[in-house]
């Protein structure tokens, strides 16, 4: 049974950073994509980034680019994402997937996934 945890959320203030981590109970090689998507309050859960197996290829929402950077290490069985220059509108929680999809962009692309890490970027 594949289990995802994330961690590194909490409150920061606008124009702050915050680096979340998801550790794998298995080996990540075995996931081609693990991206990372949020939902705030009230809204529908949205992608944020995705990474593919080797590294190499990523998608990120436009709302972040610029802002946010996927990475993923196989050998810690890990993915993580940093964030900076945080905006309110960041606010939400985050979650981990993983998945055979490549760099999928989409919910059903994703059947692992975490149980969510809150951030809040006050202003």
């Amino acid at each position: 049974q594949v289990q995802l945890v994330e961690s590194g959320g909490g409150l920061v203030q606008a124009g702050g950073s915050l680096r979340l981590s998801c550790a794998a109970s298995v080996s990540t090689v075995s996931m081609n994509s693990m991206g990372w998507f949020r939902q705030a309050p009230g809204k529908e859960r949205e992608f944020v980034a995705a990474v593919a197996r080797s590294g190499g290829s990523i998608s990120i929402a436009d709302s972040v680019k610029g802002r946010f950077t996927i990475s993923r290490d196989n050998a810690q069985n890990a993915l993580y994402l940093q964030m900076n220059s945080l905006k309110p509108e960041d606010t939400a929680v985050y979650y981990c997937a993983g998945g055979a999809r490549l760099l999928a962009t989409r919910q059903s692309g994703y059947p692992y996934w975490g149980q969510g890490t809150q951030v809040t970027v006050s202003s």
